[in-house]
């Protein structure tokens, strides 16, 4: 069976965890097949968003551990170079909205991947846990780059020492995640932001996506230099004569993401 499914749904595309029996934790297999879930919906341009969640109770306890000590598994340092650092970099460069959905825990490297995400919106029932001093480690999967810009320095120091648990309604109240829905309409919830996010242009989407990631670096002069030649190829796209065309025209715009 695999450990990810993945199903296109009107311009969305859905990418689930599937490892119910292990909390969705990650081993070398699962991690491998979300490389090639995400490399294939940034390929496919009838993907216009993405929704990336867990089957069952969680949406990501984080490693198998029992990989982790394996003496014939990957090792630390495989684990973290070839499964996740790889993910959260696609995460991030995949020119498309993505959508974390939540549905339930979500622990160490897991939390980390979802706060990766573009949104991040969490069921009612749901919670966050930097879990990593529980046995010693440090937290990776970007957590300490994310976190922090995410919570304020102070408040991303201690959840991650203390490994302490977040809920859903906490994790909206300090800006951790942008939305918390019901658990009873969550996927219906979810998916209605994800079919506004697909019906809007997508590429400007993902030009915002590459400004937010380059900001993080850059100085203010250059960042307004950056913003003035992205906006450039933005008003070279389609959806963006379209937009403008349905603004004077008083009408709904059709955009198609090019």
């Amino acid at each position: 069976m695999s450990h990810i499914l993945s199903e296109l749904i009107d311009k969305v595309m859905i990418i689930t965890l599937n490892r119910a029996e292990k909390f969705n934790s990650f081993n070398r297999e699962m991690a491998l097949q979300l490389h090639d879930a995400l490399d294939k919906a940034e390929a496919d341009d009838a993907v216009r968003a993405i929704v990336l969640t867990g089957t069952g109770k969680a949406f990501c306890a984080g490693q198998d551990l029992a990989e982790a000590i394996d003496p014939n598994g990957p090792g630390i340092s495989r684990i973290v170079d070839e499964h996740y650092n790889p993910i959260i970099l696609r995460l991030r460069k995949i020119e498309k909205p993505i959508i974390a959905a939540v549905n339930g825990v979500a622990a160490g490297a897991g939390a980390n991947i979802a706060l990766a995400c573009d949104i991040v919106t969490a069921t009612q029932s749901a919670s966050f846990i930097q879990a990593f001093s529980k046995i010693g480690l440090i937290p990776d999967s970007g957590g300490t780059f994310f976190l922090p810009r995410l919570v304020g320095f102070q408040r991303a120091s201690a959840l991650m020492m203390t490994g302490d648990k977040v809920g859903a309604t906490e994790a909206l109240q300090i800006g951790m995640i942008y939305k918390v829905f019901a658990d009873e309409s969550f996927m219906k919830d979810v998916m209605n932001l994800a079919h506004i996010m697909s019906n809007m242009p997508t590429k400007g989407l993902g030009l915002t996506k590459r400004l937010l990631n380059e900001s993080v670096f850059n100085s203010h002069d250059n960042q307004l230099v950056r913003e003035g030649a992205i906006q450039v190829l933005a008003a070279g796209t389609y959806d963006y004569a379209e937009g403008v065309n349905a603004f004077l025209e008083k009408r709904k715009p059709e955009f198609k993401g090019k």
